[in-house]
């Protein structure tokens, strides 16, 4: 059966064009894949036993070395049993404890094929990751169907766009700034026309993003030397400059973040704002361009202002200990505005939140012009039809 079948042709199209560009981007290689040793591989192991001897505890802390004796469960280790070591840095946000019975991830370096040495990375978290994963996906197009199969597909899209673009041009000293954009304007494209078709509803949500993201990017430049923040203030930034990446400009990175946090919530604005203009056009061909841009913008409105708070909540929720602490010790609430990753959230808050305001009335203004159009004739009204929808 034809996809053709369930598709119009425009659709089918672009939607197999992107699950190639997907499949493509899968396989795209990064230039970084040759940092690691040839011959280390990563094995899934089960814990047979643990020795703690060299286990020092400090504290809530511990330092030392602990012994892993693990069984791989698969690949050509599988059943041998292998000791591998857990180094304990006395850090609880990266130290990890072993017990038997857990699962693991095994790094072993091989010479001649045998084994020369292991490393227990860290527990084995994959199969629930991937679990997850799935059943985000089996939900998606239980749900929404074909329109969940584009989400999925889109999802796919971003990540590998993400991970094997983005990132590697960071690495290679590209300016930031240009590159997010660029790349931001790829990805929005991909997941606007995916998941809403070819055809104005979607080209009015993508220019509204466009706008509002645009609008981000300037605003996050222009408050920048205000701010006066550190580009190391974004976790394990620094840890590139001590790793051979002292040219990277990581305040430029910075300004990077808060347009890329902020593409999501502008997007799902933006095509709020068309979705309702598009069913307005729809079922009142008659409605003016004035009438249909008001209309958006007061579907924009309700929708800018709970985006406001899905932002500061997404941003609080990841520097919510930061604030515990804060609290703990008194410290004064002016002291704790200006610490620097706290100043660095209402940056990304405050800023994200512009980017917002300005996408629900760009939506409005694109959607009025492209949406409105004359009242449909017998033998317009099924073409004018499809192209709103």
């Amino acid at each position: 059966m034809q996809l053709s079948a369930f598709l119009p042709r425009r659709e089918a199209l672009l939607l197999l064009a992107f699950a190639a560009l997907t499949v493509g981007l899968l396989y795209w290689p990064t230039g970084f894949e040759d940092r690691l040793p040839a011959d280390a591989v990563q094995v899934k192991a089960r814990v047979l036993d643990v020795d703690n001897a060299h286990v020092r505890q400090y504290g809530i802390v511990r330092e030392g070395e602990q012994r892993v004796t693990a069984e791989p469960v698969s690949g050509p280790f599988a059943g041998q049993k292998i000791v591998a070591d857990n180094i304990l840095l006395g850090k609880l946000e990266l130290d990890k404890i072993f017990a038997p019975g857990d699962t693991a991830l095994l790094v072993l370096s091989l010479r001649n094929g045998k084994i020369v040495s292991a490393v227990a990375q860290d527990h084995w978290r994959l199969s629930l990751q991937g679990g997850l994963l799935g059943l985000f996906a089996l939900a998606l197009v239980l749900y929404a169907g074909l329109t969940g199969v584009k989400a999925v597909l889109s999802f796919l899209f971003a990540a590998l766009l993400l991970w094997k673009v983005l990132v590697p041009l960071f690495l290679r000293g590209h300016d930031p700034l240009f590159v997010a954009l660029g790349v931001l304007c790829v990805l929005m494209a991909g997941i606007v026309f995916l998941v809403g078709g070819a055809n104005r509803r979607s080209l009015a949500a993508y220019l509204g993003s466009l706008g509002g993201v645009a609008v981000t990017c300037l605003l996050a430049v222009a408050t920048a030397p205000g701010f006066a923040l550190p580009g190391a203030v974004r976790p394990f930034a620094e840890t590139l400059l001590y790793t051979g990446y002292a040219h990277l400009d990581l305040g430029r990175m910075f300004l990077a973040t808060i347009c890329l946090g902020a593409s999501g919530a502008i997007m799902d604005v933006a095509m709020d704002v068309a979705a309702s203009q598009a069913e307005v056009a729809g079922h009142h061909p008659e409605i003016t361009a004035g009438r249909l841009c008001l209309s958006g913008l007061r579907v924009g409105r309700v929708v800018v202002g709970t985006m406001a708070t899905t932002l500061l909540l997404a941003y609080c929720g990841g520097s919510l200990a930061l604030l515990m602490v804060f609290m703990a010790q008194g410290v004064p609430l002016a002291n704790v505005a200006t610490m620097p990753h706290v100043a660095a959230e209402i940056a990304n808050t405050l800023v994200g939140s512009f980017g917002l305001v300005t996408a629900a009335p760009l939506t409005a203004v694109a959607g009025a012009l492209l949406l409105r159009r004359p009242p449909a004739t017998p033998a317009t009204a099924p073409a004018q039809a499809r192209d709103a929808s």
